[in-house]
């Protein structure tokens, strides 16, 4: 991630096909459509943006036939050097777990990605196992942890009742957790294991300091709620603290709803834009 944050910046690009997008895109609302859609946005990203992320949902809605699309786009955007953090958003016990990794992690799979985002409800230590594959392939994860959902803050805000982590909040345990995992990484270096912290909440109030940066390797952050949904990209550091070196700037909407002539060239407005930002 550092390579690809050196050379092309923060900028990561949603792949959304939503019905309505690809109506608007002249697109059928069919896997064909969603293919077509996908490759588009890569070959835009291509030279451009370093990170896509497709929402594997809008895919598995067409069956077997979807997932056959995304195969294609994610062949396309591996053959186009792009880095590829797939929103899967997984989370179940140990070989279940595992398998989920095998699946989107193990090389020559045909859903390989560099990194899934998953759910680590049952508790991060549910996850050793895809965590351990992640490792082992120099793949990625980035845990939910805080965020942009309303729905989400009870959960996320509750506080941990029992253990090693009692007094934080779930969002503030996770990040804890995560952060403790990097900490034997390389200085200075970005590490392995990321968090989902939307930009448009009150982090404070979801019990995540960012304040400072740590010592050891940055954690990662994937940041939904830019662009459509509010967020600045001009306020990455003032949202993220010491840890803004490490944010992956997400937009979906703000740019897929470009349409695919203009896709390219917005593309090109918002690599500039998060890389200034990030400085």
């Amino acid at each position: 991630m550092d390579a690809v944050f050196s050379a092309r910046g923060p900028l990561c690009v949603g792949i959304d096909p939503h019905a309505w997008l690809l109506t608007d895109w002249g697109l059928p609302d069919s896997a064909a459509g969603a293919e077509s859609f996908g490759r588009t946005v890569v070959e835009a990203c291509a030279g451009q943006a370093g990170i896509v992320k497709p929402q594997v949902a809008f895919y598995e809605r067409f069956g077997s036939a979807g997932y056959a699309a995304l195969e294609r786009v994610l062949a396309d955007a591996r053959a186009a050097g792009l880095l590829v953090i797939a929103d899967v958003k997984r989370g179940d016990l140990g070989t279940s777990a595992e398998a989920y990794g095998q699946a989107w992690l193990s090389g020559g799979s045909p859903l390989e990605v560099d990194a899934i985002t998953v759910n680590a409800y049952m508790g991060v230590g549910s996850l050793a196992a895809v965590i351990g594959q992640a490792e082992r392939e120099s793949k990625g994860l980035f845990l939910l942890a805080a965020t942009s959902n309303p729905e989400a803050e009870a959960i996320q805000q509750a506080v941990v009742a029992g253990g090693g982590q009692a007094g934080l909040t779930v969002a503030g345990a996770i990040f804890q957790d995560v952060a403790a995992r990097n900490a034997e990484h390389p200085a200075h270096t970005i590490g392995s294991l990321g968090v989902v912290l939307g930009a448009t909440l009150d982090l404070a109030a979801f019990g995540v300091d960012l304040a400072v940066a740590p010592a050891r390797a940055i954690t990662p952050i994937l940041a939904p709620g830019f662009g459509h949904q509010g967020a600045k990209v001009a306020d990455v550091r003032n949202l993220y603290g010491g840890y803004a070196q490490g944010v992956i700037v997400s937009e979906s909407r703000s740019v897929l709803s470009a349409g695919p002539r203009r896709i390219a060239e917005t593309i090109a407005r918002r690599v500039l834009e998060a890389g200034a930002a990030r400085g």
